[in-house]
């Protein structure tokens, strides 16, 4: 199984993309990852810049509105759209927390329907206030919707349940089954994102998160996957702490990216990842 590593373009959100996927490159990553409606440049320059220099493409995308119709529609156009990047996989914020589980179903067969229709995969985030916020809710719709495939990024979960998830174990394993995509932040119980995986303070919650994505990383080798996606995804402020009054970050995001693709490669006994 090959193992690609993608750099979120979160830090560099504004720069030129030209400039941000040079230093992906440089630092040894493997692919980019990129919040499409962000993005200033247009999808041929996109793939042109990708193609030059040898990286792939995980595009990101969002369901948005205020009613389940919006999000349904809104699903279609940014799928359809992302597909225009020749992205290798796409990531989406999808349904609400506050809609009906019916409601949030419909969204997530739709894009099932979408992802076997045009044969480029549809992860669907863990994230807070979305549909996936929460545990319990992550396994019962994984469950009404047998192709749904997550991107796992479980530092919401923590903080959301408020806890280490020691007391979730065994629905938390069911889940790594299931995962399509990986995002590599470190969470805490009272925040999405600690403020260094580095320091020894953290070091718990770092191997904790480790310990996860090592079984997640094994469970997808075993099943035959071909290709497995992880983005260390550390993220500037607000989700990176500052130092009140200077509203400078205690720590670079972009410098413990590269260093939790290291500590990734050597914790997962990975050599080298390819495209």
């Amino acid at each position: 199984m090959k193992t690609l590593f993608s750099k979120s373009k979160w830090e560099m959100r504004d720069a030129p993309l030209e400039e941000f996927l040079q230093r992906v490159s440089r630092d040894g990553f493997d692919a980019s990852e990129i919040y499409l409606p962000w993005l200033a440049e247009e999808a041929p320059l996109c793939r042109d810049l990708h193609e030059q220099l040898a990286l792939g493409l995980i595009g990101q995308i969002s369901t948005d509105g205020v009613t389940p119709d919006d999000h349904l529609r809104s699903l279609e156009e940014n799928y359809l759209h992302a597909l225009t990047f020749n992205p290798m996989k796409i990531v989406a914020h999808a349904g609400r927390d506050i809609f009906s589980f019916g409601e949030n179903v419909r969204i997530f067969q739709r894009g099932c329907e979408l992802a076997a229709a045009h044969g480029v995969p549809l992860c669907f985030e863990t994230h807070r206030s979305r549909a996936l916020f929460q545990l319990p809710a992550a396994q019962a719709y994984l469950k009404a919707v047998p192709d749904l495939r997550i991107t796992a990024d479980f530092a919401h979960f923590t903080v959301v349940h408020a806890s280490d998830l020691s007391d979730q174990a065994e629905g938390l394993a069911w889940l790594f089954h299931r995962v399509g995509h990986l995002h590599g932040r470190v969470g805490h119980s009272e925040g999405p994102q600690v403020p260094d995986p580095r320091a020894p303070e953290w070091a718990e919650w770092t191997a904790r998160f480790t310990g996860w994505w090592k079984e997640i990383h094994r469970l997808a080798a075993e099943r035959g996957e071909e290709v497995f996606t992880i983005t260390p995804e550390f993220g500037p402020p607000p989700y990176m702490p500052t130092i009140p009054f200077e509203n400078r970050p205690v720590a670079d995001p972009w410098e413990i990216n590269v260093w939790m693709l290291d500590h990734l490669k050597k914790n997962l006994l990975i050599k080298s990842s390819i495209i």
